[in-house]
């Protein structure tokens, strides 16, 4: 028999030990076993190391990176100023599609992570589930909202005949809003890894990723309010900034994404001591 811990399922002579709980989520669990021996569970190393989730990772970090590599290409100055601005609007359009689709398979891994320490992949993605008590499912689903906000503003971007009231209701709200869940996620992120809010870890490729991708949705943040066009002038707040800040987050989530591919190499989830 099992039963659950966290919303993971262990033997049931195994005992808490020590446990991190930020919220009303549990990030990581130590169990004394039988034997005396301990072992340790941690959620994003039980999601990420799955060598039956590893394809689907691979998807995940590729598609990231593609994304973000747009995302620094359409907002580098050079490419920025020199190419005809639709095409520039398209290339932002194709980053939240490529954003999007990272952010929706993420959710899937996040669905299709076994809730039984021993138990592998059903072998049937599900694309869909209610699983409030995770922080990873609400830091998936949360970011995924932001990448359909960065759809709609970005495809709202491709139409030249905009008001400037249009533009701020249509593309920059979205980018606003869209940028705001991904802070969210992020710092979801940033929690699940550091079993709290704060943190010092860099010997743990898991803390670079979390940090890089905090630090790039900082970036954007800065640079969606810095893309308000002022109606009094028809122009942005500040578009240096918001082209500057558009690229640093990208850089973090591309390095970010990077990371992602060592990480699943990394030793199992669950530790005997």
């Amino acid at each position: 028999m099992s039963r659950r811990r966290a919303w993971v399922r262990v033997p049931e002579d195994w005992a808490v030990e020590a446990s991190d709980r930020v919220g009303p989520f549990v990030t990581r669990e130590v169990y004394r076993l039988p034997d005396g021996t301990t072992r340790r569970w941690a959620s994003r190393p039980h999601r990420k190391q799955r060598r039956e989730l590893h394809r689907l990772g691979l998807w995940i970090a590729a598609l990231f990176m593609v994304g973000a590599f747009l995302f620094a290409l359409g907002s580098f100055p050079p490419f920025a100023r020199n190419v005809d601005l639709r095409l520039v609007n398209i290339t932002f359009f194709a980053v939240s599609v490529f954003f999007t689709s990272a952010g929706y398979l993420q959710f899937v891994q996040v669905l299709n992570t076994p809730d039984d320490l021993d138990a592998g992949a059903t072998g049937r993605l599900r694309l869909w589930g209610w699983q409030p008590a995770r922080i990873d499912w609400w830091s998936a689903g949360v970011q995924s909202v932001g990448t359909l906000l960065f759809n709609i503003s970005t495809f709202a971007a491709l139409s030249s005949a905009l008001t400037v009231a249009q533009q701020n209701r249509r593309i920059w709200a979205p980018d606003l809003f869209g940028s705001i869940a991904f802070m969210i996620a992020s710092s979801l992120a940033w929690i699940e890894v550091c079993h709290g809010w704060l943190g010092w870890r860099p010997r743990e490729i898991s803390w670079w990723i979390v940090a890089l991708n905090l630090a790039g949705s900082i970036a954007f943040q800065v640079s969606a309010i810095a893309a308000f066009v002022r109606p009094a002038t028809g122009a942005e707040a500040s578009g240096s900034l918001a082209d500057l800040g558009t690229f640093l987050g990208a850089v973090g989530f591309f390095v970010g994404a990077l990371l992602l591919i060592p990480e699943m190499r990394r030793p199992g989830t669950i530790d005997t001591a």
